[in-house]
């Protein structure tokens, strides 16, 4: 039985073609400022996420008996009944939040994510372009709810409704939600940070579902100035192999150079852009720089 966000595919398919048909119906003044879709662009993105739905089902049998073994030696006997799905949202929306955050502050697990973050612009079709490498990463985060006793359907239904949500957000469409809707849930406007190059909106705003996260633990930050989609430094490129594996190549490339134990390690481990000659500067060292300036 495949999890149920794969049943949703073909609503997603929906969803981009009338998003993209009513942008291009109604181009006029008021929605030049929009991104919009450039054809290569789309391609590249519905071809990532096909091969991720590919990668995710194999990788998904594997997963599937390690979490039914940890089931089996569970902690807790949480049940299957609406309090233990409600424990589940919590508990599940948080493991995501920790999961997104790392992949944007560890290289190793950003050279997977950072796939997702490589388009130019933002509508449906970037809520599709998915990694082919984060299938191997995501598990080993998830792994701890079916030790403690959540079953493994469960976890994988509630991951399913996690991504559903997440389709929506990828829009330009949707300028603000309603006030009280902003404060608790992820929205289109609190996504369009996060898929920001602009120096105030790296690193921000991980959320699946809830905000709070962010809210709580300092990564929040307000949608105000124009965003820049892509990356710091964009790749340049369409080409699905590319987008799926250059970072991975750059990373390994800067691990293997001459250099102590502890430097190769670090270009690993550490954040993204972490350089030991300074040539290159991490997110925390943009924002630092920036507000010496602004000082």
């Amino acid at each position: 039985m495949l999890p149920i966000v794969y049943y949703a595919i073909p609503a997603f398919l929906v969803l981009v073609l009338l998003e993209r048909a009513w942008l291009a119906r109604t181009k006029t003044a008021s929605t030049s400022a929009y991104r919009g879709y450039f054809g290569p662009d789309t391609r590249a993105s519905l071809l990532m996420g096909l091969a991720n739905s590919l990668i995710s089902v194999a990788v998904g049998v594997v997963t599937l008996a390690l979490y039914l073994r940890l089931y089996d030696h569970r902690l807790f006997e949480i049940g299957t009944g609406w309090q233990a799905f409600l424990l589940l949202f919590l508990v599940e929306d948080f493991t995501y939040y920790l999961w997104h955050r790392a992949s944007h502050e560890v290289r190793l697990l950003w050279a997977a994510h950072e796939n997702h973050h490589s388009s130019e612009y933002f509508n449906l079709s970037t809520a599709l372009r998915q990694s082919w490498t984060t299938p191997f990463t995501v598990p080993l985060f998830y792994a701890w709810l079916a030790l403690a006793g959540f079953h493994p359907a469960m976890i994988a239904t509630q991951i399913s409704i996690s991504l559903i949500y997440q389709f929506w957000i990828h829009t330009e469409l949707i300028d603000r939600m309603p006030r009280w809707f902003e404060a608790i849930f992820n929205t289109p406007s609190h996504h369009r940070v996060h898929h920001g190059a602009n120096v105030e909106y790296l690193d921000r705003n991980h959320a699946g579902i809830l905000i709070v996260w962010d809210r709580l633990f300092g990564t929040f930050e307000p949608e105000r100035s124009r965003v820049i989609y892509g990356l710091t430094k964009n790749i340049e490129t369409y080409s699905p192999l590319r987008i799926a594996f250059h970072e991975w190549i750059a990373m390994i490339r800067d691990a293997l150079r001459p250099a102590p134990l502890a430097t190769r390690l670090a270009y690993v481990f550490a954040p993204p852009d972490w350089s030991a000659d300074g040539s290159t500067r991490t997110a925390t060292q943009l924002r630092a720089s920036e507000r010496g300036q602004v000082s």
